[in-house]
């Protein structure tokens, strides 16, 4: 039933949601108002739960900083209302038209995610809410190159929620102060099938006939084989061949049609076609 196949459309999903928040700054001021410094907010993969911990457990050897943020994939759920027609087909051809490549239609789902933003001050935390939240309105599309047939498709990441919370470890006089903003977010992407690959269409054979109940087939009439055949014309890439010596054979053709609620046949010349 299944064969092996990796299109990637999942991961190219997850590297689209983290790109978004790869380039947070927070800018921080002095009291007159000037510029103290600007920090680039570092991003990695997994729960906040991970880095919490290691900030937590720095040591003099390594010590962990604050702002961070961090953002995972949480779950998939499959999007019933997006679905399309699943025996239709995409195709498209080739370099140099050589080949043609076709899969059957995607297959919606929505992808969940959580980003957290770690901090040790509020104003940190709203500076980096607000590069974010302007551009959610609740959602923002990606354009995503998924593979040779499905190119520059419209992901949209809808923002479902924000949450902030604050947390400290151990007293609070000498303890370490987190303050996290979690945001959720749904990416309503798709997965997709094998692509199958096959060479284009170089020739047609076309045969032309005509159904016994429109014609008198005994006599001398100008139908003849198993399967009354009039005509067969092949077309190929440079055009029909035969077709002279084919369809134009029913110029001299004539026989009695049978027409209901008539006795006899009525004549037919093909000369008047």
């Amino acid at each position: 039933m299944f064969e092996r196949f990796y299109n990637q459309a999942i991961r190219k999903v997850v590297v689209a949601v983290g790109s978004l928040f790869n380039d947070v700054y927070i800018t921080r001021l002095n009291s007159d108002g000037t510029k103290k410094e600007e920090i680039r907010v570092p991003l990695a993969y997994g729960p906040k739960e991970k880095w919490i911990r290691k900030l937590r457990e720095s040591s003099s050897d390594f010590q962990m900083e604050l702002p961070r943020m961090s953002f995972n994939m949480t779950s998939m759920t499959y999007d019933a209302g997006r679905k399309k027609n699943t025996l239709q087909k995409r195709m498209t051809t080739g370099p140099n038209n050589t080949s043609t490549y076709s899969n059957f239609m995607e297959v919606p789902y929505n992808i969940e995610f959580d980003v957290s933003v770690m901090v040790s001050f509020i104003e940190d935390g709203l500076s980096v809410l607000e590069q974010i939240l302007p551009y959610f309105t609740p959602e923002f599309l990606v354009s995503i190159n998924f593979n040779d047939l499905n190119q520059n498709v419209d992901v949209p990441i809808v923002l479902s929620s924000v949450q902030m919370t604050e947390e400290y470890e151990g007293m609070m006089e000498s303890g370490v102060r987190i303050i996290t903003i979690d945001m959720s977010f749904t990416a309503k992407s798709h997965v997709y099938g094998p692509t199958k690959t096959s060479k284009p269409i170089q020739k047609v054979i076309s045969t032309i006939f005509e159904s016994e109940a429109f014609y008198n087939l005994g006599g001398s009439a100008g139908v003849s084989g198993a399967t009354y055949a009039l005509s067969k014309v092949v077309t190929g890439v440079t055009g029909p061949s035969g077709a002279s010596s084919g369809v134009n054979n029913f110029t001299d053709f004539t026989t009695d049609i049978k027409v209901a609620g008539h006795s006899g046949g009525i004549s037919f010349d093909g000369s008047d076609l």
